[in-house]
């Protein structure tokens, strides 16, 4: 319970006993209630299969939350959190959800020490994709891609001087699996004017990569002139699998599962390798680190209760 005797100080914890439900008592963490919700489903789809440990590990995940209160403008108290026991299941939403919050928070850090050093460098966001393709068939295919996305950086034409790629995999409504990359590209000042790259030789580029007797469809984007890519960064690292895609079917998720282990869901190159290397790797901390000097005015508990799929605040 926080200290002292400021009126403000006590709002949330009158609040919290008005409304004992994390979603009800703070706006921003309302999300915890859905990833935990799917997280149980995903926890029913793997029981009774050969990932039946992987249901026990995604069961216990993030039961209990401990929140720190911490002193906000005039004199409000904010949630953060402060300790919570991850299963770090790959497919698990909650972790997935935590995962691509830590990517971002590097992300956010890094990149402006890379405009600082590359100032006058532009910035190209591409989406690579190929037609879909069976999910027993997923793994084949992102080795395929992959191999072909090296081939594309091996080509005389390949602008960029550094990249950042990200794996995407959506399903079909007719149940089979849509791969893609997200890639963020530095290219040189001068790629505008020398050695720029329309939209259909990007296409020609990627088709002869991958060796396919179709045109791929595929995206690029230019970020403005002067301006720093950050708007980019919750595409480029959000899920590689969104949850409504994890629950909907079981058989799918179960081969997902399959076809995904121990894949690589992020990869750096060139020049961004030496900045971003750390996002190829699972990050230690999915609670975010403390911000030095931060008060600590007491602790909320909340425990996930699955028969109203909410947290409520524990006595």
């Amino acid at each position: 319970m926080p200290n002292g005797s400021d009126e403000n100080s006590v709002v949330p914890i009158i609040a919290a006993i008005e409304a004992p439900y994390l979603s009800d008592l703070s706006e921003r963490d309302k999300p915890w209630d859905k990833h935990r919700k799917n997280t149980d489903q995903v926890s029913t789809h793997y029981r009774g299969s050969e990932f039946n440990v992987l249901a026990d590990r995604t069961s216990f995940c993030s039961e209990f939350l401990d929140f720190r209160l911490t002193p906000r403008d005039e004199g409000e108290l904010r949630l953060k959190l402060s300790t919570a026991r991850f299963c770090r299941v790959r497919h698990c939403p909650v972790c997935q959800w935590r995962r691509s919050l830590m990517w971002k928070a590097k992300a956010y850090k890094v990149l402006p020490q890379i405009v600082e050093k590359y100032p006058k460098h532009r910035w190209l966001f591409v989406t690579l994709t190929v037609k879909n393709c069976p999910i027993v068939e997923l793994r084949a295919t992102l080795t395929w891609m992959n191999e072909s996305f090296k081939r594309l950086t091996k080509l005389k034409d390949w602008p960029a001087q550094g990249w950042l790629k990200s794996v995407e995999v959506t399903r079909g409504k007719d149940g089979s699996a849509h791969p893609h990359f997200h890639c963020l590209l530095l290219v040189p000042p001068s790629y505008f004017s020398h050695g720029y790259l329309s939209q259909a030789k990007w296409v020609e580029l990627w088709q002869r990569c991958l060796r396919i007797d179709y045109q791929p469809v595929m995206d690029v984007q230019a970020v403005k002139k002067g301006a720093q890519p950050m708007s980019l960064i919750p595409e480029l690292l959000k899920y590689c699998v969104k949850e409504s895609d994890l629950v909907a079917d079981r058989e799918w998720f179960l081969e997902l599962t399959r076809q995904l282990h121990k894949t690589r869901a992020i990869a750096t190159g060139g020049v961004l390798k030496q900045y971003l290397k750390e996002l190829e790797e699972e990050p230690e901390d999915l609670i975010g680190q403390e911000e030095t000097g931060e008060v600590d005015e007491g602790h909320l508990y909340f425990g996930w209760r699955k028969n109203v799929k909410k947290y409520k605040l524990l006595p």
